[in-house]
């Protein structure tokens, strides 16, 4: 079973929710396109690619132009990724560790749906710092707490409060999710956040820092939209 399996546990094939997914994943992937503004020649890294392999899954892979531009990271093996996407490199990587990359090997990199997993704070603004030493622009893209229906376990508005959110995942025997190692959920402040604390980092170490947008993005609904987006130029 693919190490991921369990993110995709609310969506079966064909569902009211799987459409939902793909159209919200349908608008992260537009407004990517928007924000990074990618030319045929840019190599395009893509942290945290799926090995489920459906509709909804590994959207950048399944829309752009440039397959073969796509170095793309999984923490499995990516037998059914390589088997989907046989133009893109797959390259595994280790949790919450040093991307295997060179400063600036890529004009842009991605990770979309990682971000609330990587099961702490410090664990967050690594994989933030190293999107950012590895490509000159990042997209990054985390689904929004404020979203009326919670992402991971479908329950409706109980996740926005933490104390309702751990008794409705009681309740649906779903209490895993209540756990930050599993899951941290995301809002607009956070990202801004760890924008700022990714900014201070390189103004440290004397490097250029990035310009920082944080914005809406997957399902429009203005402060309730789907997803958020954190990107850097």
């Amino acid at each position: 079973m693919p190490v991921d399996q369990q993110y995709y546990r609310e969506v079966s094939s064909g569902s009211t929710a799987e459409k939902l997914l793909i159209a919200a994943r349908d608008r992260i992937f537009q407004d990517f396109i928007a924000r990074m503004q990618p030319s045929a020649a840019d190599e395009i890294l893509d942290v945290g690619v799926s090995d489920v392999i459906n509709d909804g899954a590994n959207v950048l892979e399944r829309s752009y132009a440039h397959q073969h531009k796509i170095t793309a990271c999984g923490l499995g093996e990516g037998i059914r990724f390589k088997a989907a996407f046989p133009l893109c490199r797959y390259v595994q990587i280790e949790p919450n560790t040093r991307l295997p990359f060179d400063d600036n090997a890529f004009d842009v990199a991605t990770s979309n749906a990682v971000l609330e997993h990587a099961g702490s704070h410090g664990n967050q603004v690594l994989l933030v710092k190293e999107l950012c030493r590895v490509a000159r622009r990042v997209f990054i893209t985390v689904p929004n707490r404020f979203f009326p229906v919670e992402h991971h376990t479908a329950i409706p508005l109980a996740h926005y409060l933490d104390g309702t959110f751990r008794i409705a995942c009681m309740i649906a025997g779903k209490s895993e999710w209540t756990d930050e190692q599993n899951l941290i959920l995301m809002t607009r402040k956070r990202l801004l956040e760890l924008a700022a604390l990714v900014a201070k980092s390189a103004s440290a170490k004397s490097s250029t820092p990035k310009s920082a947008a944080v914005g809406y993005t997957g399902l429009s609904l203005g402060p309730l939209s789907s997803n958020l987006y954190l990107a850097f130029r």
